[in-house]
């Protein structure tokens, strides 16, 4: 039995582009990792912007990003679509929350919230699982981001 193909995005629609990165959850291979990508480049000029200006933004990516997800996957029937990406934006702008400057933590980051993303320990497999709508389609990727920062702002310490 085959299973149905996913419906798509329709890219006209503020909130899908939004909500699959401007069009790299578009990938027909790894759109959570193409999403990350996607962060990285956002994240390069507000890693210039003061922790509260950093927060600031942070903060409103994380409140738009629980509307965008659930209407683009209400709008799609599908929850958490795989090309939805904007969770994967926040969880690494989280990570990346006063990192310490240079493309070595850049490149730390991005893998340690890929490996939590895609890993999911408990919680973040436990909330992926029980909490619906676009709350649950952001949060175990923030969870996954705080681990994710932890363990950089640990590494960051150590060096």
């Amino acid at each position: 039995m085959q299973d149905r193909p996913l419906p798509r995005p329709a890219m006209g629609n503020i909130v899908h582009l939004l909500a699959f990165g401007f069009g790299a959850g578009c990938s027909p291979k790894a759109p959570g990792t193409m999403g990350t990508l996607l962060a990285v480049g956002i994240y390069l000029p507000m890693s210039h912007l003061s922790l509260a200006a950093y927060v600031g933004v942070l903060l409103l990516v994380v409140v738009v990003g629980v509307w965008v997800c659930d209407t683009a996957s209400r709008d799609l029937g599908v929850h958490d679509h795989p090309g939805i990406v904007w969770d994967e934006i926040a969880g690494f702008l989280l990570t990346m929350l006063a990192a310490p400057p240079g493309w070595q933590w850049i490149l730390v980051g991005f893998a340690l919230f890929r490996l939590f993303d895609i890993w999911k320990p408990w919680p973040i497999g436990w909330l992926d699982r029980r909490v619906a709508g676009g709350l649950g389609i952001m949060l175990d990727d923030l969870v996954a981001g705080v681990f994710a920062a932890a363990i950089l702002q640990l590494m960051a310490g150590l060096v």
